[in-house]
């Protein structure tokens, strides 16, 4: 699910890149700094995967850090950020199939996982490329969508990513399985 999140940050501003003669300069150097930051941080277990800055709301006042001679700015931002919930019910594309399940992406997502012990009505099929099949002869291959429910996830502190486990036994109803093309 996509969310609209508020954040607030410290950020480091070099020195060289703050022209006092303009006030635009300081947003400039603001924002170039914070879209550097989000790149780098990537996600965050309370926020999910961050995707884009949507609006600056303030820009605190700057205090000088001695040593490295830059600034510090406590800057307050919403962001646009990409969170699985258990529960809900998302769409995938499968990039690899191996015998005990299948890893999908979802949105900005590229650690999402169903296993094989989740999606019972289906069977491996090895070879080239490999497949799984129900008895309705639909297949879940590599580049084949899937609907599925999350079941969880969790938060690799140090990739800065979610790990996600999903489902398409878990409700009734939902349609889960392949999307038809």
């Amino acid at each position: 699910m996509f969310l609209k999140t508020q954040l607030s940050w410290d950020l480091m501003i070099p020195s060289e890149s703050l022209d006092c003669s303009s006030g635009k300069m300081l947003q400039k150097a603001v924002l170039v700094c914070l879209m550097a930051e989000v790149a780098e941080r990537k996600a965050s277990i309370e926020s999910g995967i961050f995707v884009a800055v949507k609006d600056i709301h303030s820009i605190g006042e700057g205090k000088i850090r001695t040593h490295p001679g830059n600034f510090i700015f406590p800057v307050k931002f919403s962001c646009i950020t990409f969170k699985m919930l258990p529960g809900e019910v998302l769409e995938g594309t499968v990039y690899k199939v191996i015998k005990h399940g299948v890893f999908l992406t979802c949105g900005p997502a590229d650690k999402v996982y169903l296993s094989h012990r989740t999606m019972s009505e289906y069977e491996y099929f090895p070879g080239e490329p490999p497949f799984f099949k129900n008895l309705k002869s639909v297949k879940i291959e590599k580049g084949t969508v899937v609907r599925f429910v999350v079941l969880g996830h969790k938060f690799d502190e140090a990739e800065k990513e979610f790990r996600t486990v999903v489902s398409l036994d878990a409700l009734e109803d939902y349609y889960l399985g392949p999307v038809p093309s």
